[in-house]
């Protein structure tokens, strides 16, 4: 505590120091060794731009707040010494306080302004604009000139980590490694939305996307995340650990950058945030393919980071959507969903506790989706709140697809759907061409074109509820009439009856421990049928009641109403109200003794 104490007391000296600056030094002798016209010509505008630039930012240094230099010192002495205690507290605790305090709505110091404070450490500084940038990301509207710096702070980072000679000595707490990734992605997805919208665009900015062809583009973005992959051997280290290899086996093959610690938590996060990337690009194979040496269990490293641990299990889940494996999808989502149930009331310490909360709330519009075209009973709790949360939507949707139900399931799914990205802008360099595609009638979002494609094999499934319905009240039906029911001839009836089979068939990896992409064909319905001639066949089977969930959640439903109880206060006791003594009258006849009943029995 005392070294503490004098830390923050040798950087408070340092910020009194920092005050007292001789303007003379600065301004240097113009004018004084003769009249101004004589000095004047030697004045070239060089001169003077830096000149004014440098007493803007001696005015810009005036006004930080003393607290805000004193941390910005401490942070760089953490950074500095790898001390990652410091770093984070400094990091989770110090900048998101000081920011709701003094910079809500502004941006924080330019990092040219706060290089004094830090020795112009350049390394430093590189750290200091990526919390810069992504402050003005998430509370500010970013400038075109934001999103070029942004990214080219980002290929700064990259490139010092990457082809630096050997590892670089530097130790970063595993919440900030996984930020600086995601920032990273979450920046280039921003940029790519930004850059589609051609409409809004100023001439300045479109000369500006013309001549920046290659910032955010989709190839430098997976070069970072894929170099960081084959820079910590990060597979290698994953497969090398299931077989059960002991630590220094594992450091030999994964090398010098492999086993420190940084660049294996990049790698993983970077697999993590190529899932994402995939996803929004609209490859959902390819997603899960390179998740395939990933297990998505409590014990992975994706655990130690909640932020992480939700998103990771967000994209895995849509992609099993997206493919049609609902029963896995629901699987998924259910597991995250309990998790961020559990673990509610640690979230709401975290400075991330909104953005949780907000993917939260997506999930279980998916997981309406799936339960709605895929009905289980894998949990009613998650049930139960999507029905608070959706209940009208998920009433429609529960119904098949309708022209009722089809609004809702449109409704979910762009509210809960990624913010899908197009790979190739909008061709900038060439007006004639960028004229042509803004009078194009045919361009179509990307998040619209994922809708039409769910829709589709919603609608598809549209007859699924009615030649349920009937085949519900027989075990053996003759075609040609189920084909009358149906208002349909028998080859229209037979297609509808392979459309029931299809959705009543998925791909599942219940009780598989491979990659994602690994799984067997189950039956995700209760009814099942074979045509035989002209005869169709039904078999139907009935689950029984599962019993445990519904004690299990009605033991848990007593004990909150117990520990409610046991705490609340006991009541006050009122006082006796004093009796009046009444003596009976002179004249009254004495009472008189008879039998006494009990229980039935007479006892004199």
């Amino acid at each position: 505590m005392s070294q503490r104490m004098a830390l923050w007391a040798a950087e408070a000296e340092m910020d009194e120091d920092l005050h007292e600056v001789d303007l003379s030094l600065a301004m240097g002798s113009y004018g004084q060794n003769g009249l101004y016209e004589d000095a004047q010509p030697r004045i070239d505008e060089a001169t003077m731009a830096s000149f004014q630039h440098q007493m803007a930012q001696q005015a810009a240094f005036a006004q930080i707040p003393d607290v805000v230099k004193r941390f910005i010192v401490h942070f760089h002495q953490a950074v500095l010494e790898n001390n990652l205690e410091q770093i984070t507290v400094a990091y989770e605790s110090g900048w998101n306080r000081l920011t709701e305090k003094y910079y809500a709505k502004t941006e924080w110091p330019e990092a040219e302004i706060i290089a004094p404070l830090v020795n112009d450490d350049q390394i430093f500084l590189i750290l200091y604009r990526e919390l810069y940038y992504r402050h003005v990301y998430s509370r500010l509207s970013p400038n075109i000139d934001d999103r070029f710096h942004s990214y080219e702070n980002s290929c700064e980072l990259f490139n010092y980590l990457l082809n630096s000679d050997g590892p670089v000595q530097l130790e970063l707490p595993d919440q900030w490694l996984w930020d600086i990734i995601d920032e990273f992605i979450y920046q280039f997805q921003s940029f790519c939305v930004w850059r589609s919208k051609v409409k809004n665009k100023s001439e300045e900015e479109l000369l500006m996307l013309a001549d920046g062809g290659q910032v955010w583009s989709c190839y430098s973005v997976l070069n970072v995340l894929y170099s960081l992959i084959q820079k910590s051997k990060i597979n290698e280290h994953i497969i090398a650990a299931k077989e059960g290899k002991s630590e220094e086996e594992i450091n030999e093959i994964v090398g010098e950058y492999g086993s420190r610690h940084l660049y294996k938590m990049l790698g993983y996060f970077s697999i993590i945030c190529l899932l994402r990337v995939h996803v929004l690009l609209g490859d959902f194979t390819l997603a899960l393919k390179v998740m395939e040496n990933v297990e998505l269990n409590q014990k992975a490293p994706l655990t130690r980071v909640t932020a992480c641990h939700v998103s990771t299990y967000y994209y895995v889940g849509f992609c099993y959507l997206a493919l049609r494996r609902y029963p896995d999808a629901i699987r998924t989502f259910v597991s995250i969903l309990n998790f961020i149930l559990s673990m509610k009331q640690y979230h709401t310490r975290s400075y991330q506790y909104d953005q949780i909360n907000k993917t939260a709330d997506r999930m279980y519009a998916l997981f309406a989706i799936c339960n709605a075209l895929s009905p289980s009973r894998l949990d009613d709790s998650i049930l139960n709140i999507v029905k608070e949360r959706y209940g009208e939507q998920f009433a429609k949707m529960s119904r098949g697809a309708t022209e009722e139900s089809i609004p809702a399931f449109e409704e979910l799914f762009l509210y809960a759907c990624p913010k899908f990205i197009a790979a190739n802008p909008p061709p900038f360099e060439d007006p004639d061409a960028l004229s042509a595609y803004l009078d194009a009638a045919t361009t179509i979002e990307p998040a619209q074109r994922h809708l039409n494609l769910f829709i589709s094999d919603v609608r598809a499934q549209a007859s699924v509820p009615t030649l349920r319905s009937f085949l519900k009240l027989y075990t053996s039906l003759d075609a040609k009439k189920l084909a009358n029911f149906l208002d349909a001839d028998e080859e229209d009836m037979v297609q509808q009856m392979m459309v029931m089979k299809l959705a009543s068939r998925s791909i599942s990896r219940v009780g598989q421990e491979g990659s994602l992409l690994d799984g067997e064909t189950i039956s995700t319905s209760d009814l099942d049928f074979v045509i035989d001639d002209n005869m169709v066949h039904i078999v139907e089977s009935t689950v029984g009641r599962r019993y445990a969930g519904w004690f299990i959640r009605n033991t848990e439903h007593a004990q909150r109403v117990f520990n409610v109880i046991r705490k609340s206060p006991l009541p006050v006791a009122k006082p006796p109200a004093p009796t009046a003594h009444v003596t009976p009258p002179q004249n009254a006849p004495p009472a008189k003794s008879g039998p006494k009943v009990s229980w039935a029995k007479v006892s004199a």
